[in-house]
């Protein structure tokens, strides 16, 4: 058996696409020989470093990523409802404190990252999904029970996530996807043959399993299986 590829996702929760891609990752991890390393950084960063600007600020853009969203939604079997506010939830309150929440969750977690993968995943459904509020801290704590940590595990994770300690970790994760090449979320960083290659966006799955050497068996992998 060859070891394994290392596949690593820059992603932030305020990016509908991000969860699109973290889904069909954490669904494939299983099926391809990878290493799937969560990387939780924040997109604003890397629109900034980039000097990017988010398709939300772009009429045409915001208007096709509408119905974009949508047949994605049904394709990917990822309950996707845009919030009634879109520019408001992901301009202006933004995903910092929750980025800073996730990555003190991930600081903490000892044996892999199943804790990091839930609450990310809770975020995601909170705004892209329930129209909640991501950045109070109760609904980050409300977040972390939903995805099953313990109170002690969220208290912690509360303590922690405004402290200068997360706050670098998270600056350094973003820096790292900069360092990479990236101007936006999802950034899927595969390892092949000791060299990085970089995937921006949800699309480019196809691509990835041939440079892989790995078959793409579509967005519900565990379905395609069942009827070979």
């Amino acid at each position: 058996m060859s070891s394994k590829k290392v596949i690593e996702l820059f992603y932030d929760v305020v990016s509908p696409y991000s969860w699109l891609g973290f889904e069909i990752m954490c669904r494939y991890r299983t099926v391809w020989n990878v290493e799937l390393k969560l990387r939780p950084a924040f997109l604003g960063g890397v629109m900034q470093g980039s000097d990017n600007r988010p398709p939300g600020m772009v009429p045409n853009k915001m208007v096709y990523m509408s119905n974009d969203l949508q047949r994605l939604s049904k394709y990917f079997e990822v309950p996707l409802s845009p919030p009634s506010n879109p520019a408001e939830a992901m301009f202006i309150k933004g995903s910092l404190s929750a980025m800073r929440f996730v990555t003190a969750v991930q600081k903490r977690e000892k044996d892999g990252d199943k804790q990091v993968e839930q609450v990310s995943r809770e975020l995601w459904r909170r705004i892209w999904n329930q129209d909640k509020d991501i950045t109070e801290p109760a609904s980050l704590s409300e977040a972390a029970k939903k995805a099953g940590l313990s109170d002690d595990e969220i208290k912690a994770a509360m303590e922690s996530y405004n402290t200068k300690e997360i706050k670098d970790k998270l600056k350094s994760t973003t820096q790292d996807a900069l360092d990479y090449g990236s101007f936006g979320f999802p950034m899927i960083v595969c390892h092949i043959d000791g060299k990085p290659e970089m995937y921006f966006g949800s699309d480019r799955f196809e691509l990835m399993a041939h440079r892989l050497g790995e078959k793409w068996l579509g967005p519900v992998p565990h379905k395609a299986a069942a009827k070979l």
